[in-house]
């Protein structure tokens, strides 16, 4: 099962108390929301893409879309997301569970959209559908192996 490797990578760092599992569904960001008891902007939702031989992964904040010319523009392709059997052979996890972390797929890039930057806590998935993690911006960037900041998202941005 995906959370027991995602608790074991997060035992490893010792953070695996950081980790909640909940009884009932956290597979959206407004279910993952009403169960860690938070905004929705704050739980970190894991999109999954195809990239050239493999796949990308951008965590980005609850309230955000992507932008496809922005996606394009950063990454060369249309922004197409993987199917659930595709989601499940890169990441190891299944949709509503999706997460960055303890990722055994050589071409799996990790990368982090600029809409979490105005929190200092977010909660992704742990690799099951009912469980968050609560981590600062450099305890994610760290833990998800990321390849950097970025900016292809929309819709997120205070007025």
């Amino acid at each position: 099962m995906a959370i027991e490797k995602v608790r074991a990578f997060f035992r490893a760092k010792g953070l695996e108390d950081r980790i909640r599992e909940f009884d009932v569904s956290s597979a959206t960001v407004e279910l993952a929301a009403q169960a860690v008891g938070c905004e929705p902007a704050r739980i970190g939702k894991t999109l999954s893409f195809l990239h050239e031989d493999g796949a990308l992964l951008i965590v980005c904040a609850g309230d955000a879309k992507i932008d496809n010319s922005k996606f394009k523009g950063q990454f060369h392709h249309k922004a197409t997301m993987l199917t659930p059997d595709q989601v499940l052979e890169f990441t190891g996890d299944i949709i509503g569970g999706v997460c960055p972390f303890a990722i055994e797929h050589s071409n799996v890039i990790t990368y982090l959209d600029i809409s979490l930057q105005r929190f200092t806590t977010v909660f992704p998935a742990a690799g099951s559908a009912n469980s968050a993690v609560e981590l600062s911006l450099s305890e994610l960037e760290q833990c998800a192996g990321s390849a950097g900041w970025i900016d292809v998202c929309k819709g997120w941005q205070e007025t």
